[in-house]
């Protein structure tokens, strides 16, 4: 009777398991479930995935010798690199699949957490809840919604992983399942170089749960049943057996730190001490340890950036002090988890806290996406203590418990949403952070893309305002007044951007490319080349030399030029109808039609395909090639796109009319074409349709010679 008792809890228990699986697995799916209309953004999505050529040609050889030899956007992490190429293997640049393949990885992470900790600890409820508030807190949004945050989520894959074979190696040491631990380690480093912490975390966890140290014991232990967990099988060892036991951890972590130094330092990312003063540093590590904290209990005004405060107070240090203090009390001693969660939470945050100043941000919510685990533990341990001595306390727990839950959810799907595009994303951004130049800049660029010139000229005049040192804010507001017909003012910003950067490609190449539009050819092509040395990967550069090679007329150096800028960028639509006109100039019609159908089937707007495809088409003398009903169908579909207001299309499909036959058109069409080009004073191109008029009068179509 008592045997069938047994298996019954034992049947009804391992139901539970399988229902908080289930459960972490389902809240984590609604509370993310509008990542289905995210789209990519233009913070950093652009030079990780969108624009990366060695990321958007996937799995190749050469992306994967890379991937293994190269910096991905100045960090090298081989294995988040490999994965941003499968993606785009498999899904092109449809954001739903790589937002989706990030949320796998991000609700694997909590059903291992769960798994670790239940099979560590054997408590199954602190465990469940410590997984639960993991999958849905919006502080971990940033690290799900965000396609370049992938090596958040995939690091903490292969961390947990190492917990899970740390756990089975601790039950049964042995040189099998050791090798493990270390594979899976290998594995997370070259994710990401934050994981350099674990052989850290992994002696914390010898500690507690794991009571692998002699004298840990019974202080470690308290309070906790080890009924189910890895302790049952305990391996006591000293601690310095335990250290030694992760040499080989710390070596690997050792050189993946000074590789990541390295490469950062040769992308100019990490900043100087001149730039940000040590104890400026010191400080606002203090206070992000409690800010971390504060927006754990409150995750209110979560920002995708968080611009480093123009001053900071030194009381701000008292906060790690009293921290550090705590743990030395008998009180915490006694307590294992306590011991274990508050330096897990302080130990694992040092390589992202400040002291070494990557980037301009004075924090962020993708680093709190591991060390959140040890304040999630306070949280569940602490709650189950206290309410293990109150008469209600299970109950209670259990309510306040799933309202948390739900209120975490529904904070999560808000967050998620502020993630659907770049408007939506630094709007927010603007309004709960000051001084926020990334935002400003973030925002700028995205009314750009609208189309919408005056508010991003404002908008990057305020991130100039606030760092007026930026020098791609300076190349980008030079852009737009390039756009707006500003050519001095833009001159101007592209000048102002290499006297801060003298070897920057953008600002290098955008100079070249106005000085090309004003006839200063070769002026144009010294910056060019100096953008091309500066930056053998930037692709735009390749394809402003092939416009100067265009117009010196040497078509075959311009087609060279063009297929550089496609091994870079492939699938560009731009280069592929430059590819076709130089053909077209070369006197290979054939292919440069495919070229530009190749550009039509990449991008059915774009204009100059249609134009020049439509041109061909209508006056060919090739009567095998002559197509005047596609050619009237091109030319109208260019003139729609512009409005009926351009002479240049008027014409091609005034010379589409004629070519099929429909002369009465064809002079409509043209005399329009001949009135808007005297309007804005293109004599010449008026002169050149007005003779191709009369042809049309007296019944005759114009052919190329």
């Amino acid at each position: 009777m008592q045997k069938r008792e047994s298996m019954t809890e034992q049947t009804y228990k391992k139901s539970q398991i399988l229902l908080i699986y289930l459960a972490l697995l389902v809240s984590a799916l609604i509370a993310y479930e509008p990542l289905r209309r995210n789209g990519f953004v233009n913070y950093d999505d652009d030079k990780y995935i969108t624009e990366n050529p060695h990321v958007l040609a996937g799995i190749t050889r050469d992306s994967v010798i890379w991937a293994f030899t190269g910096s991905h956007f100045h960090m090298w992490h081989p294995l988040t690199s490999l994965s941003h190429e499968l993606d785009c293997q498999m899904f092109g640049l449809n954001p739903f699949w790589h937002h989706l393949t990030s949320l796998f990885f991000h609700v694997a992470n909590a059903l291992l957490l769960f798994w670790v900790l239940k099979k560590m600890t054997g408590a199954l409820w602190p465990s469940a809840f410590v997984a639960a508030v993991f999958a849905l807190h919006p502080l971990q949004v940033e690290s799900v919604a965000w396609a370049a945050e992938r090596k958040t989520v995939l690091s903490g894959f292969f961390w947990l992983l190492t917990m899970v074979a740390y756990v089975r190696y601790a039950q049964q040491p042995g040189i099998k399942r050791y090798l493990l631990v270390v594979l899976a380690f290998c594995l997370g480093l070259l994710s990401k170089p934050m994981v350099v912490t674990l052989p850290f975390a992994l002696l914390l966890l010898d500690y507690w749960p794991l009571g692998r140290l002699k004298w840990a014991g019974k202080d470690a232990g308290e309070n906790i049943s080890h009924a189910e967990s890895a302790a049952l099988n305990r391996h006591f060892s000293s601690a310095f057996y335990l250290v030694v036991e992760k040499v080989p951890l710390f070596v690997l972590s050792a050189i993946l730190s000074a590789v990541t130094c390295i490469t950062l330092q040769s992308g100019d990312v990490i900043k100087s001490i001149e730039m940000f003063p040590l104890k400026s540093r010191i400080i606002n590590a203090a206070a992000s340890y409690l800010g971390y904290i504060i927006k754990i209990f409150y995750p209110n005004n979560l920002a995708a950036f968080y611009p480093y405060p123009k001053t900071l107070h030194i009381l701000a240090l008292i906060i790690p002090l009293i921290g550090i203090s705590v743990l030395f009390t008998p009180w915490v001693r006694r307590r294992g988890w306590l011991t274990v969660a508050l330096l897990w939470y302080l130990g694992t945050l040092v390589p992202v806290i400040g002291l070494v100043q990557v980037g301009g941000q004075a924090m962020a919510d993708r680093y709190t996406y591991l060390p959140s685990i040890g304040v999630f533990i306070i949280i569940a341990w602490g709650a189950a203590e206290l309410g293990a001595k109150w008469p209600y306390g299970r109950v209670a727990l259990r309510i306040s418990a799933a309202m948390v839950l739900v209120v975490l959810s529904v904070c999560t799907r808000m967050q998620v949403r502020y993630w659907q595009n770049s408007v939506t994303l630094f709007e927010r951004a603007l309004a709960v952070t000051r001084d926020n130049w990334i935002a400003h800049e973030g925002y700028a660029t995205a009314m750009v893309d609208e189309g919408r010139f005056d508010e991003a000229v404002s908008h990057y005049t305020q991130a100039l305002r606030i760092e007026p040192k930026l020098y791609i804010v300076h190349t980008n507001l030079g852009m737009v007044f390039l756009e707006q017909g500003k050519i001095d003012q833009a001159a101007a910003c592209f000048q102002m951007a290499l006297r801060l950067k003298p070897d920057f490609p953008l600002a290098l190449n955008n100079l070249g490319r106005l000085l090309t539009d004003q006839g200063k050819i070769d002026e144009a092509a010294t910056y060019i080349e100096k953008a091309i040395q500066s930056d053998p990967d930037y692709p735009l550069s390749y394809y402003s030399m092939a416009r100067i090679k265009t117009q010196q007329k040497q078509y075959s150096q311009a087609i060279e030029y063009l297929e550089a800028a496609l091994q870079r960028k492939p699938d560009w639509p731009e280069v592929y109808a430059s590819l076709g006109k130089n053909w077209f100039l070369m006197g290979n019609v054939n292919r440069g039609i495919s070229y530009w159908h190749r550009a039509l089937e990449l991008d059915p707007a774009h204009i100059g395909a249609l134009n020049d495809l439509a041109r061909v088409l209508a006056t060919t003398e090739d009567t095998k090639l002559r197509n005047p009903t596609d050619a009237v169908k091109y030319a109208r579909s260019a003139c729609e796109l512009t409005r009926f207001n351009r002479p240049v299309f008027l014409d091609s499909l005034a010379l589409a009319y004629a070519a099929a036959g429909n002369f009465p058109e064809a002079v409509k069409t043209a005399e329009k074409a001949v009135q808007l080009a005297e309007a804005m004073g293109k004599k010449g191109l008026a002169e050149e349709i007005r003779k191709r008029l009369d042809l049309y009068k007296s019944g005759r179509p114009y052919r190329e010679k």
